[in-house]
């Protein structure tokens, strides 16, 4: 049976352009033209067109809820998103390729269409991005209302909160990797490689798709000298791990020094390397030279066996990024993370090319650290630090 026709109508704004930012969205009976669904969200510091794409994306994911088969009218008044999102205009800021990406995944292409529409006709989403600014200026997350109000006399009613986060903190942070006063406040991200499993010194390669090794001795212990040296700096206030097991024991044994809890971010995985697992780089010389030839050449060729190439990469630890730096503005936050999401954000933050991937050396339980401004810079201020290890 064919899925239902849905409306969706999204908007985002930023007081300042960067400055505090929210989004809202609705979905409406593409046949009576109720609203049956809404969401909004406070993210912080932001852009316009950061919070738009935002806004498009949790339409289109409350649309799935509903029916993930439906077709899709996406309606807004954001020349950009509705441009890019239809293939005509090419995405050249980095921000936003990510998000669109992420748009790209919610609803088979197929599915969805897109039209402009002038701003006096996308009302219901503007207020509520207004509404998720509103609540951010006081300190809280925007709340849907009661089912009722959603719309008067809609027959089917599904009040959408997407505000699943805890609240938003906007503390300024320690000393440590924080930049002068005149520059802002920046959100720092601390990044720090797991340390050595057995598969480590052997240069084996160890993604998503292998054995997901514990800590070896010698990695617990370098755990520990990475936890003393953030403790001694005293400037991390929030902790973010890959939820994979070297990442998990790594981040957890920071975390207990500094009396921190640990969030865990999907994105921030290794990469899968599929039947690469475990084999040394001659290994898979000898046994997949092609592939490997391939791999060397492109960031969009993927492992043998495996379903991600470095490119997808970049479009998922990007999204995790851009949550991690809605969730933290102005903070300093420890991304436990392994050697490819490490390079990734590196080579994002300063602009390089992506075979620049192949040229950068991440030793085990290094650090790097990179600051994110309002303005959508960024500065890498650290790049495999081992000097807390000697």
């Amino acid at each position: 049976m064919a899925g239902r026709r849905f409306i969706v109508e999204a908007d985002g704004g930023s007081r300042g352009n960067p400055g505090p930012a929210g989004y809202g969205a609705v979905v409406r009976d593409g046949d009576t033209g109720q609203i049956i669904a809404e969401a909004a969200e406070f993210i912080g510091h932001a852009t316009n067109n950061v919070a738009e794409y935002k806004g498009l994306i949790a339409g289109l994911r409350a649309a799935r809820e509903l029916d993930p088969d439906a077709s899709v009218d996406v309606r807004m008044d954001s020349k950009l998103v509705v441009e890019q999102m239809s293939g005509r205009w090419k995405i050249k800021h980095p921000d936003m390729q990510p998000l669109a990406a992420e748009a790209r995944t919610v609803l088979p292409r197929g599915q969805v269409k897109y039209t402009w529409i002038p701003r006096e006709r996308n009302k219901d989403a503007d207020r509520l991005a207004n509404e998720a600014m509103d609540a951010g200026r006081a300190g809280r997350q925007w709340e849907p209302k009661a089912a009722g109000a959603v719309a008067a006399g809609a027959t089917t009613t599904t009040a959408v909160a997407v505000a699943e986060e805890p609240p938003l903190e906007t503390a300024a942070p320690k000393v440590g990797w924080a930049a002068s006063a005149d520059l802002g406040t920046p959100t720092t991200f601390v990044l720090l490689r797991h340390g050595e499993t057995a598969l480590t010194p052997e240069k084996r390669f160890s993604g998503s798709g292998g054995s997901d090794p514990e800590l070896s001795e010698k990695g617990r212990w370098q755990a520990e000298r990475a936890a003393e040296a953030l403790a001694a700096r005293g400037s991390v206030q929030a902790v973010v791990s890959s939820p994979m097991r070297r990442t998990r024991e790594t981040a957890e044994t920071v975390a207990a020094r500094l009396g921190l809890e640990v969030r865990y971010e999907e994105g921030l995985r290794e990469v899968d390397f599929g039947d690469w697992e475990g084999l040394t780089f001659a290994e898979v010389q000898q046994r997949y030279p092609d592939d490997l030839n391939a791999w060397l050449r492109s960031t969009k060729a993927k492992p043998t066996g495996s379903a991600e190439s470095f490119t997808t990469l970049t479009h998922r630890a990007g999204v995790a990024r851009d949550k991690i730096l809605a969730r933290h503005p102005g903070k300093t936050v420890l991304v436990v993370s392994h050697v490819s999401p490490i390079k990734t954000l590196v080579r994002l933050a300063l602009g390089a090319p992506p075979d620049s991937l192949y040229r950068m050396e991440l030793s085990a339980a290094s650090l790097c650290a990179v600051q994110y401004y309002a303005d959508g810079n960024a500065s890498v201020r650290l790049l495999n630090d081992t000097g807390h290890l000697r």
